[in-house]
């Protein structure tokens, strides 16, 4: 879990805007980018944009991007770092004791010209959409009326106005420089000591490496996997009659080599982050605890709430309780999860507060950082927390209704029994109505307290 190291719940962050975004902007990251980077960055890049224009700066925690956004910490990392990359955010941290406070920058999409001259964005939109939806957007997008027949009749400054003598304030301030919108891509990574030892003065000016010039053919190099050497028959390829390397040329002659030497088809390019076929193929490998384990660590509370109730939205209280254990009380995900899938599965569905804030409290004091390290500490302290239980009961004068339980049902894996509480394989299915078969939450509860290695403390 690389992210954790990164980025936690309860680390703060602020958003900055600086220039206002228009819906044709809206319009190219949906089109353009949303194909590149999938739906959670975009996501994640819009939610950002719609806080940003609130009238007061606010500060948040990245849990509640986990409630906004309805994905684990893991996934906004990911589409964060996915944003970063392909040139929308900007990510500005400080770490201030053992907090971390972070600014995100959201920068502008490029325009669509700028967007389909640049070779690895227009090569890796048209490996995801194919050439037919490809065309139709450079078409809606960069077609512009022929002013063939037409003469420019637009008035020049000095033609409308003209000067008068006034003094003129000194202004004591910098001037800001404007940057250019674009992804980060260093181009200096490219072996251009390598590229230019195989050629001569005069089959390549100097004067034609410029800096643009430079940082086409780098990223033209990394598009198509071509070596510095490889790169050399393109360059002296495309240079045209004036001695000067233009970007139309480059990339022709970069795409008809790659034709050429290495494959028809079009270049391809992936996430090195990407582990979304790694956790499916590890999944299949865990048992059903592991997977289990797996969800609490990376799953909302809130949203681990809603799957124990059969995918029922959870009581006000009880939301702002599973967001006070990890927002207030600093509490990891998968402990802050476990603490309250405990507690409702042996208190028949309830969060009697006191009583989960008095067990937070002494998990937070033996420091728990996992699912896993919660759950053993919650078999190990089993009698010491039926008796709170038991204390908290006879305070609040509730009396536990009469139970039954049923037969309870195991999976059988590896050759060993393994108990699993029937909501975490419902959690996926849409609520039913309520029906005559309401759901027994006792077999849930003497579920989740076999699995926790308690013995039943309902008659106490």
């Amino acid at each position: 879990m690389v992210h954790f190291n990164e980025l936690q719940p309860t680390d703060h962050f602020e958003i900055t805007l600086p220039h206002a975004l228009s819906t044709n902007e809206r319009q190219l990251l949906t089109l353009f980018y949303q194909p590149l980077t999938g739906p959670e960055p975009i996501s994640l890049y819009l939610t950002l944009w719609a806080e940003a224009e609130s009238q007061v700066p606010q500060q948040y925690t990245h849990y509640y991007l986990m409630n906004v956004l309805s994905v684990p910490l893991k996934k906004i990392f990911e589409a964060r770092i996915a944003l970063e990359a392909i040139g929308l955010l900007r990510t500005f941290r400080r770490d201030i004791d053992e907090q971390r406070h972070f600014i995100y920058e959201l920068v502008r999409p490029l325009d669509a010209p700028s967007f389909f001259k640049d070779p690895l964005l227009s090569m890796f939109l048209f490996s995801k959409i194919g050439e037919a939806p490809y065309r139709k957007l450079r078409q809606r997008f960069l077609i512009q009326p022929s002013k063939e027949h037409f003469e420019e009749v637009t008035r020049t400054f000095i033609d409308v106005y003209r000067p008068v003598n006034s003094k003129l304030p000194v202004d004591n301030y910098s001037e800001i420089p404007v940057q250019q919108s674009d992804y980060p891509f260093h181009y200096t990574q490219f072996d251009f000591n390598l590229l230019q030892a195989g050629l001569s003065e005069q089959l390549i000016p100097g004067s034609a490496l410029t800096v643009k010039a430079k940082e086409m053919i780098a990223k033209l190099a990394f598009l198509y996997q071509l070596t510095p050497l490889q790169m050399q028959k393109v360059v002296i390829a495309a240079l045209d009659d004036q001695n000067k390397l233009t970007t139309t040329r480059l990339k022709k002659e970069a795409a008809d080599y790659y034709k050429l030497t290495v494959s028809t088809d079009a270049p391809a390019l992936v996430k090195v982050f990407d582990t979304t076929k790694q956790e499916t193929a590890s999944t299949e490998n865990l048992t059903k605890e592991q997977e289990l384990l797996q969800y609490l660590e990376t799953t909302p509370p809130v949203q681990v709430l809603r799957d124990i109730n059969d995918g029922k939205e959870p009581i006000p209280s009880s939301i702002q309780l599973a967001e006070d254990l990890v927002v207030k009380y600093g509490m990891p995900v998968g402990v802050a999860n476990v603490l309250l899938e405990y507690v409702m599965l042996s208190t028949d569905m309830k969060l009697p507060k006191s009583y989960v804030e008095k067990i937070a409290d002494h998990w937070n004091r033996k420091q728990l950082k996992t699912a896993k390290e919660a759950m053993d500490l919650a078999r190990q302290e089993r009698d010491k927390y039926a008796q709170w239980k038991q204390d908290s009961t006879n305070a609040s004068t509730v009396k536990q209704p009469t139970q039954t339980a049923k037969k309870q049902s195991y999976n059988r894996k590896n050759g060993r029994d393994e108990q699993i509480p029937d909501w975490f394989y419902k959690r996926n299915e849409e609520a039913q109505p309520a029906s005559d078969h309401a759901v027994n939450f006792e077999e849930e509860r003497l579920k989740i307290l076999q699995k926790l290695g308690q013995q039943d403390k309902a008659g106490e």
